[in-house]
């Protein structure tokens, strides 16, 4: 298990990945195929219509300049597709849904969930929502009676703050979102996979930029986890990391 680390930014740095990992393991799930199927949803439409639907039924310019980091006409036309098969106050609780579900297959069985869950949510609860509209929106989604289903739940929620000040962090630096995707883990796979054109620029020069965007990043993420006292800092890394252990024991 990585060291307990309990200082702000180090702090957050090291939560990261897990949040990373675990709250946006139920968008490429079977949940999230069986609810694209369902509802006659192609390509990125369930991706964008579920996640995005918190912001309510918008011009998809307000869902781009959300999601930051994904081209204009991959978005517009998912979404604009998405929620004329589906009307967006459905879609919210249905992806809600598929969150949970995803959360009570992966951590059925996992004794520590409610005490996860509990400690995600001080965080969430007490975290500021500036700047970062898909996080205030997907906090203020009604948690579920369970545990397992708030926990995967609420990790999806913090993966969307951390993901949103990334954003801030990337155009304060006066990077593109196209230029952090290029010098960011997967490279230019990671931006086929966006839905970017190529030829894609040259941006080795750019690297060292891109590395102070995570630097600022965890920055403006770590006074969320100043609600916590070294105990519950101590807990909150140990508990992801089983947390994680157990989702991956469910294959």
């Amino acid at each position: 298990m990585t060291d307990v680390v309990d200082e702000g930014p180090a702090f957050a740095r090291a939560v990261a990945p897990l949040i990373g990992s675990l709250g946006g393991g139920f968008m490429i799930s079977r949940q999230a195929k069986a609810f694209a199927v369902d509802h006659g949803l192609r390509g990125r439409e369930a991706y964008v219509l579920g996640r995005g639907a918190v912001l309510g039924d918008v011009d998809a310019d307000v869902v781009i300049s959300a999601f930051g980091f994904w081209p204009a006409d991959v978005i517009r036309p998912a979404w604009d597709g998405g929620r004329a098969v589906l009307p967006v106050h459905e879609a919210l609780p249905k992806y809600a849904e598929v969150s949970r579900d995803w959360g009570r297959f992966r951590f059925d069985g996992y004794a520590d969930a409610g005490r996860l869950a509990e400690l995600l949510r001080t965080v969430a609860d007490g975290a500021d929502v500036n700047a970062v509209a898909l996080f205030a929106g997907w906090r203020a989604v009604d948690l579920p009676g369970d545990d397992e289903g708030s926990l995967a739940q609420l990790l999806h929620v913090l993966r969307e703050q951390r993901g949103g000040l990334h954003l801030v962090a990337v155009v304060a630096s006066g990077l593109t979102p196209h230029q952090a995707v290029l010098t960011g883990p997967g490279g230019p796979d990671n931006a086929r996979f966006f839905g970017y054109e190529e030829p894609f620029e040259e941006v080795s020069h750019l690297v060292e930029i891109r590395a102070a965007t995570e630097d600022l990043t965890d920055r403006l993420v770590a006074p969320s986890f100043d609600v916590l006292g070294h105990d519950e800092r101590t807990d909150l890394l140990r508990l992801l990391q089983t947390a994680a252990e157990h989702a991956r024991s469910k294959g």
